[in-house]
């Protein structure tokens, strides 16, 4: 579900009820532990967090006239999508969170190759999420995305 939303408050104000609290705690949790260089904006219809174009003039390998991205997180219709770029691209990141959350949460893990679905809200790992976006530097996410992406 892509919102036509211009702003990260748009977007949140256009939620059904009862999504408005969680993706709002997800974002400020994201907010108050993501590194230093990214940027929110809105990306795909989602919320987004980037590395500008300020920083990576490249942009994204896909469209380069977009920024690129690192996490998403979006209201989807079954779930809440909390989209990671550097779990899909950085393997002892994935282990090290697939380890983590049993530790945190008692529902197996509903994860593709970046996303994490949270069909029960009230089951979100709010502190691990907020470490998750703490562990990859924008220098550190750049490197990794070039390591995958041209070789």
């Amino acid at each position: 579900m892509q919102s036509k939303a211009k702003t990260p408050e748009q977007y949140i104000a256009e939620l059904p009820e009862e999504r408005k609290e969680v993706i709002s705690k997800l974002r400020k949790t994201i907010l108050d532990n993501i590194p230093e260089g990214f940027q929110e904006t809105m990306n795909y219809g989602m919320l987004g967090y980037v590395v500008p174009h300020s920083k990576y003039p490249d942009g994204y390998h896909c469209d380069p006239k977009l920024p690129l991205p690192f996490i998403n997180l979006a209201s989807q219709k079954n779930h809440i999508g909390f989209y990671h770029s550097g779990i899909y691209s950085d393997p002892k990141l994935l282990d090290w969170f697939t380890n983590e959350w049993p530790k945190h949460v008692s529902t197996k893990l509903d994860m593709g190759k970046s996303c994490i679905r949270f069909k029960n809200p009230k089951k979100i790992p709010f502190e691990l999420m907020g470490e998750l976006v703490t562990k990859m530097t924008v220098d550190e996410w750049i490197s990794t995305y070039e390591s995958v992406i041209k070789n």
